[in-house]
């Protein structure tokens, strides 16, 4: 690829993933309520926020080249499973994530002042059946603290995972086919 886009996240992890693809780009954040709206469904949600970001960089002023915005999520049992609070609140996510399978769902979404698309990527990952000193150790690590669902699979969280069926790339944070696909409509639309 041989365009240049704007990447509205700072995440290290999606700078490293689009820098994957050849992709020229230039990274910034933006400030997005990310809460949840009303009965709002982790799919639906997953990507209103993928495009809230990419549509907040056009808004900021990043017009000459389309914005990616992305988001993830965890779902288990329908529900989303944002960054952990505090230690109690990562103890129950893995709790529940343990010995069981959850989704991760990853969106994407390329804007600019006249058009925004996007898509979802789903993935199922299951877990092996953790400790209570795996899990004490691992937020001792200091990994799970900024990650949704409370666990990095590129990282330390990685050996909990027994199955994956979908993308890796995605778990990580940017579907890397999903993307590179969604960019090449993005710019013949």
């Amino acid at each position: 690829m041989t365009t240049a886009v704007y990447l509205a996240s700072a995440s290290p992890r999606r700078k490293e993933l689009l820098s994957q693809l050849g992709v020229e780009f230039t990274q910034f954040s933006v400030d997005a309520d990310e809460s949840p709206l009303p009965n709002e469904q982790p799919r639906a949600l997953v990507e209103r926020l993928a495009r809230l970001k990419a549509q907040s960089g056009v808004e900021l002023g990043y017009t000459d080249r389309p914005v990616l915005g992305s988001d993830t999520v965890v779902v288990i049992d329908n529900e989303s499973l944002g960054k952990p609070r505090d230690k109690n609140d990562f103890t129950h996510t893995l709790k529940r994530l343990s010995g069981n399978t959850h989704q991760v769902l990853t969106a994407v979404a390329f804007a600019t002042q006249n058009d925004v698309l996007s898509c979802v990527v789903s993935t199922d990952v299951t877990f092996k059946t953790l400790t209570d000193e795996e899990i004490n150790a691992y937020w001792e690590s200091g990994e799970p603290q900024d990650k949704a669902g409370g666990y990095g699979i590129q990282g330390l969280g990685g050996r909990f995972v027994t199955h994956i069926a979908g993308s890796y790339f995605s778990v990580v944070g940017l579907p890397l086919y999903e993307t590179e696909q969604l960019l090449q409509t993005f710019l013949r639309r």
